[in-house]
Formats: structure tokens, C-alpha cells, sequence
């Protein structure tokens, strides 16, 4: 059982880290094509703020995002492999605040020939979700040490 829970959560973990170390590599002066994904998207969501807000909404630079997005998905991945909540807590973190971001088929119609893959690409990262969240619950359910109780003998006299 230790074994394939291990090679599960490796394969689960490899899409986080596979994912973090082609953006790394990507990465170079302007913060690759995550990067130039993100650009339109972060200047709507200033632009939404600014218009809440007012004008001291601060600058979000998109490397900085593309960064922290690699950071949560490769240490994540990596401590999720060897059965950390830290690493669930992680890539849990990045997936709240990338999926809405990355797939938002809310903002086009059914007609619209973007909306089904971004509706499919939603619906699997919340999933994924999905499973983070039942293996954060599964590890604070199970006792981490399972104590065998004595029995006691009775004393004949």
C-alpha cells in the first residue's frame, strides 16, 4: 500500500512539477510565454480594481506572478510527493488563485469558440483541486501512529 500511495501521489506531483520546471526554463528576460498568457489578463484585474479602489491600486508585475507561480507548483509538487501537507497546502493555494485567472471561459460566450476549452481546462483544475482537498482531509483524519492496545491479563488465584 506504501508503495502505490507513493507512485500515486509521484504521478499526481508530476503535472505541478513538469509544469514548474518547463516554466522555468521558459522563464528568460520577459517571463516567457506565462508571462505574455498573463499580461492581458493582470491589467484587467487592475483595471477592475482601479475602477474600485481608486488609483492606489500598486503595479502587479507579471514576472513576479509567473514566479510565484512557479515557487508554489515545483515546491509543492515536490513535498506533496513525499506525503507533506505543506506540498497539498501549496499546490492547493496555487490552483485557487490560477485557475479562475488562467481559464476564464466566464468571460465569453457558448457561441464563442474559446469558451469549451477553457471550460474543460476549468473544470480539470478543479479536480485537481478536489483531490488536494480530499488528500488535506484524509491526512488529518488518519492517525498518524495506530497504538495496539494490551490486553490485560487477569490474575488467577
Amino acid at each position: 500500500m506504501g508503495f502505490f500511495s507513493f507512485l500515486g501521489r509521484l504521478f499526481f506531483a508530476s503535472l505541478f512539477i513538469l509544469s514548474a520546471w518547463q516554466m522555468f526554463n521558459d522563464f528568460g528576460d520577459d517571463g516567457g510565454p506565462a508571462a505574455k498568457e498573463l499580461a492581458p489578463k493582470i491589467s484587467s484585474i487592475q483595471r477592475f480594481l482601479a475602477t474600485k479602489i481608486g488609483d492606489g491600486v500598486p503595479k502587479i508585475d507579471v514576472k513576479h506572478v509567473v514566479l510565484a507561480s512557479m515557487a508554489l507548483k515545483g515546491l509543492g509538487g515536490i513535498l506533496f510527493v513525499f506525503g507533506s501537507t505543506t506540498g497539498a497546502y501549496l499546490l492547493t493555494y496555487h490552483l485557487l488563485l490560477m485557475t479562475p485567472l488562467l481559464h476564464d471561459f466566464y468571460n465569453y460566450e457558448m457561441d464563442d469558440s474559446r469558451f469549451h476549452p477553457l471550460l474543460a481546462d476549468f473544470v480539470q483544475n478543479v479536480a485537481l483541486l478536489g483531490a488536494l482537498l480530499f488528500f488535506i482531509g484524509m491526512k488529518s483524519v488518519v492517525p498518524r501512529k495506530v497504538m495496539k492496545k494490551k490486553h490485560i491479563k487477569t490474575k488467577t488465584t
